[in-house]
């Protein structure tokens, strides 16, 4: 059987192709250098740190990482200047993660060229064609989790 022209090696082949452009994409000079964890790191933080006071913990359930790998990370991103630790008052052993003015408008750009990647993504797609697609991905997805289930 040929592998071209089946789902699999078609979802595959795109999978890396968006891999490889986001990649580039994210980890740019002009966007401090970051690899693309670190920039999802940085996105989930934006996201999350006005609501809640974040952890290095939460970060480590978030994305799955062990301890090690999350104090690596983030030592990292201080020593870029994209985040600072700062103790907390009801216990000054945790320090919460607090994005700098850096880390704010990195993601900012970041943010808009993963819009015009997607808008490049969908170019020449109809709206009734961008649902399809999302809906029939949504089958798939919902198809291997089950099968993950019946094992």
């Amino acid at each position: 059987m040929k592998p071209d022209g089946t789902i699999t090696f078609e979802i595959k082949a795109v999978s890396n192709l968006i891999r490889r452009r986001m990649w580039d994409l994210v980890s740019a000079p002009e966007l401090g250098g970051l690899t693309g964890a670190q920039n999802a790191m940085l996105g989930y933080i934006m996201d999350h740190e006005e609501k809640q006071d974040l952890f290095q913990r939460d970060l480590e359930r978030e994305f799955n990482i062990r301890r090690s790998t999350a104090t690596v990370m983030l030592q990292s991103l201080e020593e870029k200047n994209f985040i600072r630790r700062v103790p907390v008052e009801r216990d000054a052993r945790l320090k919460k993660i607090v994005l700098t003015e850096k880390a704010v408008e990195t993601q900012i750009k970041v943010r808009g060229y993963i819009e015009k990647f997607n808008r490049q993504l969908e170019q020449g797609l109809t709206e009734e064609e961008r649902c399809m697609l999302l809906e029939t991905l949504r089958k798939i997805k919902n198809n291997l989790k089950e099968e993950q289930c019946e094992k």
